[in-house]
């Protein structure tokens, strides 16, 4: 397995429920942590906890075009060794209520920003040759929920669009993955208006830890995917 102390991790959504698991787990392991996520306050009370110099605090507000352009010119001209995208909008609606500036919203957030961010930090990955990009577009980035067409939509588009990445990056030993989890009870479910038994689901610390073995996966393979389901809701 490979170590990931000293490693340069980019973490984007480190304040989220399964972020700031991770962010935990990633400190004590000895890597070098950039925190991104759009609450400052948060940000630096996680700074604060794991000792992450102010530097490698990076607020961005993936709803903002403007505000994704300014992170990226923030980031340091380095090769990160890891990129975890922890970030996202959920938006749960049946049809007859989903508004097109949702769905816009989902793609601006879900897509669109993940594209740019990706698109700044994969040339130093080329330069050095290696690199590890993890994707969490969920379950339903894999199978599709009644219900949820803007958040599919979205999940689908950031696969098909990592997958193809991947193609081009076939000479090179930058690997990408995408887990897709189950429901995790985090705060992700505190605005969705969706009858669902929380305790049920797989603890967001349970999450991050699954994230952080992927992390350390071999050099001489990659895990491409996984699914990590809570036990008493698989999915085939």
């Amino acid at each position: 397995m490979e170590q990931l102390k000293n490693k340069n991790v980019l973490l984007l959504g480190a304040t989220g429920g399964i972020g700031s698991n991770l962010l935990k787990l990633l400190s004590n392991s000895g890597a070098h942590v950039w925190i991104a996520g759009r609450q400052l306050d948060k940000l630096q009370t996680l700074s604060q906890e794991y000792q992450v110099p102010r530097e490698r605090i990076l607020q961005v507000d993936l709803a903002d075009a403007h505000s994704v352009q300014l992170f990226i010119e923030k980031l340091p001209s380095i090769s990160f060794d890891i990129f975890i995208n922890a970030a996202g909008i959920g938006i749960i609606k049946p049809l007859d209520q989903l508004q097109a500036e949702e769905m816009q919203l989902s793609f601006q957030v879900n897509v669109l920003s993940i594209f740019g961010i990706v698109k700044s930090i994969l040339p130093k990955m080329i330069e050095v040759k290696k690199g590890l990009i993890i994707n969490i577009p969920g379950i339903l980035g894999k199978t599709p929920m009644s219900g949820a067409a803007a958040y599919c939509a979205s999940k689908y588009a950031l696969v098909g669009m990592m997958h193809s990445i991947r193609e081009e990056l076939k000479r090179t030993e930058i690997r990408i993955t995408q887990v897709y989890l189950g429901g995790v009870d985090s705060p992700f479910w505190d605005t969705i208006n969706l009858r669902v038994q929380r305790e049920r689901m797989i603890q967001a610390e349970e999450a991050a830890k699954s994230i952080w073995f992927l992390c350390q996966q071999p050099t001489s393979g990659v895990v491409s995917e996984m699914v990590l389901q809570p036990f008493n809701h698989q999915v085939i």
